[in-house]
C-alpha cells in the first residue's frame, strides 16, 4: 500500500511538472506571438503606419536619438537596434564614450549615416533586415523627396517619425509612447513620460503667472563659437525658443524668425541690448576642430568650461551690452535641443532667470535623480554655467 501511495504521488508530481512546462512554453509562445504582432500607430507627421510591436531590428535614423531609446531599457540599450546614425560619436563623443564604458560592445553596433543625409543607404538597411526606421520629424521632407519612405514600405520596412527637436515641449510624451509601443515597452514609456510632466510642471505651474513685463528679455545663441568667424545663430519660436519661454523669459529671436533658427544681425544684438545672453555648447573636436564653443558634456571641466565662455563674451560687440557686464550669461549645453532630458535645461535656465521665484527648485539634483532613474550611469562633467 505504502508502495502503491508512493508511486501515485511521484506520478502526480511528474504530472503536475508537465502542466507547469507547458504552461511555461505557451508563455513563452505568446510572447514571441507578440513580439511579432502589427499594431497600428500614428507618428508626429500624423501618419498611420502598420509596426511591428516589440520591433526587435530598429534602425536610428539619428544617433541621437538613443537620448530617448535608452529610457525604454537602461539595462540593455542596445537589444532592440540593428543600427543607429553616426552623428552620435562625431557630435556628442562624450555621451558615446559613457556608453562605451558601460557597453563595450556597444563599438559593434552597425553604424549608418544619418536618415536625411546623403551617407544613408537603403541597401545597407535592408541588408540588416530591420523591422522599423525611426526618424526625428525635422527630416521628413528630405526623407519623403528622397523617395526612402517609398522604397524601405515596398521592402516591408515601416518609417516612423519622432520630435524632440521641433517642438520639444509639445511632442516628447507623444513621441516617447509612440517608441513605448514600437518597442514593447509602454510601461517604461509611461514612467518616464509621467517623470517628464512633473519635472516640466514645476517650471511651468509658475512662469505662466508671469506678466509680460516680468520676462526679462533672453538672446539665445545656437552653437556659439562653433564657426568662431560667425555670429549670431539664434532660435525662433521653436527649440531653445520653447525652453526659454517656459522658463520664465522672452526670447528675442521669436521677434524676427518664426522657424527653429536663424541668424540675427550683430548690429540688432547690440540694440536689442537683451537682459540676458544663452550660449549653447558642446564638445565639438573631433567635428569641428579650431572652434571656440564652450565645451559641455560628460567630461567637461568647470574651470575650463568658464574659462571658454569667458573668452566668447570678448567677441566684437559682446563687452559692451549689458547683460555681459552684469554677468547675466549663461551657457548650456547644446544636445538638451533634441533631448528628451530638456526639462533639466528648462529649470536651470527658470532658476538663473527667475531665483527668487524658484528658490526650492535644484536642476542638478533633477538631472542626478534622472540619471539614477532611467539611465545606465552616473552624471559627471559640466552641463551648464555662468559668466562670474
Amino acid at each position: 500500500m505504502l508502495e502503491n501511495a508512493t508511486r501515485m504521488r511521484a506520478a502526480v508530481r511528474r504530472s503536475l511538472l508537465a502542466i507547469a512546462w507547458l504552461a511555461a512554453a505557451l508563455v513563452a509562445a505568446t510572447g514571441v506571438a507578440s513580439a511579432q504582432e502589427k499594431i497600428t500607430v500614428t507618428d508626429l507627421a500624423g501618419r498611420t503606419v502598420e509596426v511591428p510591436h516589440g520591433a526587435k531590428k530598429v534602425i536610428l535614423g539619428e544617433g541621437r536619438m538613443l537620448y530617448a531609446t535608452v529610457v525604454l531599457d537602461k539595462d540593455n540599450p542596445f537589444a532592440q537596434l540593428a543600427s543607429i546614425g553616426d552623428d552620435l560619436p562625431n557630435f556628442d563623443p562624450d555621451t558615446w564614450n559613457k556608453y562605451l564604458a558601460r557597453f563595450p560592445d556597444a563599438k559593434d553596433v552597425p553604424m549608418i549615416g544619418a536618415a536625411a543625409s546623403a551617407d544613408f543607404s537603403v541597401e545597407k538597411a535592408l541588408e540588416l533586415d530591420v523591422d522599423v526606421l525611426v526618424v526625428t520629424l525635422g527630416f521628413y521632407d528630405k526623407i519623403k523627396e528622397s523617395g526612402i519612405i517609398d522604397t524601405l514600405e515596398k521592402a516591408g520596412v515601416p518609417t516612423v517619425f519622432v520630435d524632440f527637436r521641433e517642438r520639444p515641449t509639445q511632442n516628447t510624451v507623444p513621441s516617447i509612447l509612440l517608441l513605448g509601443r514600437i518597442f514593447g515597452k509602454e510601461v517604461e514609456a509611461q514612467a518616464f513620460a509621467d517623470y517628464y510632466m512633473a519635472q516640466m510642471r514645476r517650471v511651468y505651474n509658475v512662469t505662466t503667472r508671469l506678466k509680460p513685463d516680468e520676462r526679462p528679455t533672453v538672446f539665445a545663441e545656437r552653437a556659439a563659437g562653433l564657426d568662431p568667424a560667425v555670429c549670431c545663430n539664434t532660435f525662433g519660436n521653436f527649440n531653445f525658443g520653447e525652453f526659454v519661454a517656459e522658463a520664465g523669459g522672452f526670447n528675442i529671436g521669436t521677434k524676427y524668425f518664426t522657424g527653429v533658427s536663424g541668424v540675427l544681425n550683430p548690429e540688432a544684438l547690440v540694440v536689442e541690448d537683451p537682459n540676458y545672453i544663452l550660449a549653447t555648447g558642446a564638445n565639438w573636436s573631433g567635428s569641428n576642430p579650431g572652434n571656440i564653443a564652450v565645451w559641455l558634456g560628460y567630461e567637461a571641466d568647470p574651470a575650463k568650461a568658464k574659462e571658454q565662455l569667458h573668452a566668447l563674451m570678448q567677441r566684437t560687440g559682446f563687452p559692451e551690452l549689458a547683460a555681459v557686464k552684469a554677468n547675466r550669461v549663461m551657457a548650456i549645453y547644446h544636445q538638451f535641443y533634441q533631448s528628451p532630458y530638456h526639462f533639466v535645461a528648462v529649470q536651470a535656465l527658470a532658476k538663473w532667470l527667475n531665483p527668487d521665484k524658484f528658490a526650492d527648485l535644484d536642476p542638478q539634483a533633477t538631472f542626478k535623480e534622472l540619471h539614477e532613474r532611467f539611465l545606465p550611469f552616473e552624471v559627471s562633467g559640466v552641463f551648464w554655467t555662468t559668466l562670474d
